[in-house]
């Protein structure tokens, strides 16, 4: 779990993700030649995206590399960026040109009645500086704690099936937490290139009333997307052939870069597959280590099968 503690601890809100793009390169470099099969990897005009392509692929992961956290407007204003928890006393991290940032938010009510939230910080955090989560990584028998699981499990997930992955793509992709916008290309790109239009959406979910830690990943039947009947019923055939722990989900809300495949003009199919967690969107988000390792398994097995 060093790997996915480290992740979980790097600083890359949605709109600048270099610094874990940067670590992602670093990594896939240092561990290639461990990979099964040597990947070609793609970065140029792609923004802070990377494909990896291995072998001759059919199917591609999709795992976003951004955050949610905030920005500081004037005063000591803060703007979210996504859809971040906004609990007073919830220490938030970051960097100015004066230096390094430990803060905590506070919400206040004005006298018109509207909502703020602010820092509390001893001096004026420079205006646009962004803020994210402090880590505080919990670890036992059964589960992982820390902010930032979505998405930095989906992306750990990517590079753990990267390392026996024989044909296939992998899309890391940004600005998944505000609405997506990489998508798109990156969709243009594996499906213009090497005519790829089945997508995997390594990304995390919430647990539910039945959706439960422990029970296995989840595979996605809808959420705010409708992902084509007919490709997910094979997902669900192959996974049940496979004796993998999984849950069925259906939730009317929530959102993932499937959303946006489904909007480009290519005819892509997809399917939401992700460990459940519990205290989405704040420091605490809690993954269930069974639901983890089904989620690994699963993926390896879709990507051999699908």
């Amino acid at each position: 779990m060093k790997l996915l503690k480290k992740l979980c601890s790097i600083h890359s809100p949605s709109g600048n993700e270099s610094n874990i793009r940067n670590f992602l390169l670093k990594y896939i470099n240092d561990n290639i030649y461990d990979f099964k099969v040597k990947p070609i990897v793609v970065t140029e005009d792609i923004q802070d995206c990377i494909i990896l392509k291995f072998g001759k692929p059919k199917t591609a992961i999709f795992s976003h590399i951004d955050s949610i956290g905030f920005t500081v407007r004037y005063g000591k204003e803060l703007i979210k960026i996504g859809g971040p928890k906004t609990n007073d006393g919830i220490k938030l991290v970051g960097k100015d040109s004066k230096g390094e940032i430990l803060t905590e938010i506070y919400n206040y009510e004005d006298d018109n009645g509207a909502n703020h939230i602010e820092y509390l910080f001893d001096r004026e955090i420079e205006r646009a500086t962004e803020l994210t989560f402090k880590p505080n990584w919990r670890e036992d028998e059964n589960f992982v704690q820390c902010c930032y699981m979505d998405n930095r499990l989906g992306v750990w997930n990517a590079l753990k099936v990267a390392k026996t992955l024989e044909n296939g793509v992998i899309c890391f992709s940004t600005y998944e937490e505000v609405g997506g916008g990489s998508v798109g290309f990156l969709g243009k790109y594996i499906y213009e290139e090497w005519g790829v239009k089945q997508a995997l959406i390594s990304d995390i979910t919430w647990v539910t009333e039945g959706v439960k830690h422990g029970k296995g990943v989840a595979i996605s039947r809808r959420d705010s997307g409708l992902p084509r009947r007919s490709y997910v019923d094979r997902i669900i055939k192959l996974a049940n052939e496979s004796n993998i722990p999984f849950q069925i989900e259906v939730e009317s809300s929530g959102g993932s870069d499937g959303n946006q495949l489904q909007k480009s003009p290519y005819p892509f199919d997809w399917c939401f597959i992700g460990a459940p967690e519990d205290f989405v969107h704040s420091p605490d988000e809690k993954v269930h280590k069974k639901d983890i390792k089904s989620m690994v398994e699963l993926y390896s097995y879709l990507m051999k099968h699908l």
